[in-house]
């Protein structure tokens, strides 16, 4: 499944947020990827301990768990913290399919990669290329967001950012561990909550809306990993 996912942060946000990145003290890319990956990657990115790093990461997280696009589509368990990255120059990233695990820095957590989350901080048009390229089973799909907003797919995709040839497409990427494994079974869950709420909206005195989410909360419950 892959979902966009508008407003994490609002757009006077993203102008004060794009403001302190562009002064960021940016690093090569690879000192950050696997073997495999660091063959494919052209690109700057922020150290994981940055400060500033860590402060923004803070409140996208905080935003997130508020969010219940997110929460009903993710369903998250653990989040690898959020890592930030600009494309620029020509800067690109080859197709690559993210590591299965990734370990917190500097501490014995490991999250396991089961959804890619991309959180765009340039808009559209300021700058030209750097799709995100995702290919699954829903076939080839080239995502360039409005900033602010984020896009969530499995990370089990094969995936690319294609080179920005004018300006500079920064962005934020982050990993979640998911209460529910597979795709498939999590699209099932996203699907039925939707209508719940659609039904709690349209008609909340219903008594299907009883036995519906019911049906949720047992599917979860046969799914669940804790």
């Amino acid at each position: 499944m892959l979902l966009h996912v508008p407003g994490v942060f609002s757009r006077d946000e993203v102008k004060r947020i794009r403001q302190a990145l562009e002064q960021a003290d940016w690093l090569d890319g690879k000192l950050t990827a696997g073997y495999q990956s660091a063959k494919a990657k052209h690109n700057l990115q922020l150290a994981e301990d940055d400060p500033l790093a860590r402060e923004i990461s803070a409140a996208m997280l905080e935003r997130l768990w508020q969010h219940p696009l997110f929460m009903s589509a993710a369903l998250p368990n653990k989040v690898f913290p959020p890592l930030f990255n600009c494309y620029t120059a020509g800067g690109h990233f080859g197709y690559h399919v993210d590591n299965a695990v990734r370990q917190v820095r500097n501490s014995a957590e490991r999250v396991r990669t089961d959804l890619s989350s991309t959180l765009f901080f340039s808009d559209p048009d300021e700058y030209d290329g750097g799709e995100l390229v995702i290919q699954d089973t829903y076939g080839s799909q080239r995502v360039k967001l409005p900033a602010g907003d984020l896009v969530l797919y499995p990370s089990t995709s094969i995936h690319k950012v294609e080179p920005v040839t004018r300006g500079a497409r920064i962005a934020s990427f982050f990993w979640t561990q998911s209460l529910v494994r597979e795709d498939a079974q999590r699209a099932l869950l996203f699907d039925m909550d939707q209508a719940i709420q659609s039904l709690t909206r349209d008609v909340p005195e219903h008594p299907a809306l009883v036995q519906l989410t019911g049906n949720y909360h047992n599917l979860l419950r046969r799914w669940v990993e804790v």
